[in-house]
């Protein structure tokens, strides 16, 4: 079932209405999980980072010993075209996609190039600037890169995540604030976090536990360009109940206000709406 509506796939060289079948039986990617993907938006007539995003769908793929197929630069002009079916004003999620087709060495290495390749768009509403969730703990962590894929953005890792929701939910949460391997807060279960302390941000520093997200890295850019100070740090679960300030970083809504953290309360404060007011100011910058 599809996350959103009106959607367009494109797929063996070109594009088809709606949500049409990719994948066979005995694919690799279907019976052992070899896929990735990533995820960038179209809003407003603007694809923020659609290059970034295109770049790193080949770096995952070749994490997982996927042979990439398609150039960045290609993978931008193919979406570019899909999205001449929406109208300007429409907000669309892009998921480029790979997945290996057959196996080579005891069928479990996917053999070199024999790739699979797909994008996938679909209508899905940006959230409004006041839209905030809640926080709490979950007991399961991100894992290491010596025991999973945490170098890609992978399908395979997503069972770990959904479980971090769902039990987050489970006890009347909108979502989890997640530890790395030392109990040292990584990331939300969908989303890179920041923290604001007296009007300074903080955020997670990368460790080889979670992907360092590209939103992630424009929000960081667009705070220095404005003076304000960010800070990659260790964070402890203390820290974040500490904070003046919390929200959430993702491709897929930009800025989620946390107003949240167990029994920690946090107004939707000045840093976390210049955030947003920062991302689309640099968004709509080349319009």
């Amino acid at each position: 079932m599809a996350t959103g509506s009106n959607i367009y796939t494109y797929f063996e060289g070109h594009w088809h209405k709606g949500d049409v079948p990719i994948m066979r039986a005995a694919d690799h990617g279907s019976w052992l999980g070899s896929t990735v993907f990533d995820g960038a938006r179209y809003f407003e007539g603007v694809a923020p980072d659609l290059l970034a995003h295109c770049q790193r769908v080949n770096r995952s793929a070749e994490a997982l010993m996927i042979t990439p197929t398609v150039a960045p630069e290609d993978m931008v002009q193919i979406v570019w075209d899909g999205l001449g079916n929406y109208p300007k004003g429409s907000a669309v999620y892009i998921r480029p996609m790979y997945w290996a087709l057959d196996g080579g060495d005891l069928g479990v290495v996917p053999k070199p190039g024999a790739t699979g390749f797909a994008i996938c768009l679909e209508e899905i509403p940006m959230a409004p600037p006041v839209a905030a969730t809640t926080l709490t703990t979950t007991r399961f962590r991100r894992p290491v890169l010596e025991d999973n894929v945490v170098n890609a953005k992978a399908g395979c890792l997503y069972p770990n995540n959904a479980r971090m929701l769902a039990e987050a939910r489970a006890k009347g949460f909108g979502n989890a604030l997640v530890a790395d391997a030392m109990g040292n807060v990584a990331e939300s279960a969908t989303a890179n976090v920041f923290m604001v302390k007296d009007g300074e941000v903080f955020t997670p520093i990368p460790n080889g536990t979670f992907l360092s997200g590209i939103t992630r890295a424009r929000h960081m850019k667009n705070f220095a360009a404005d003076g304000i100070k960010v800070h990659e740090a260790v964070l402890t679960f203390d820290d974040f109940r500490q904070a003046d300030e919390v929200f959430l970083s993702g491709n897929m809504m930009k800025v989620t206000p946390v107003k949240q953290f167990d029994d920690t309360h946090y107004q939707v404060g000045p840093i976390t709406k210049r955030a947003r007011d920062l991302y689309w100011d640099w968004a709509l910058s080349d319009t």
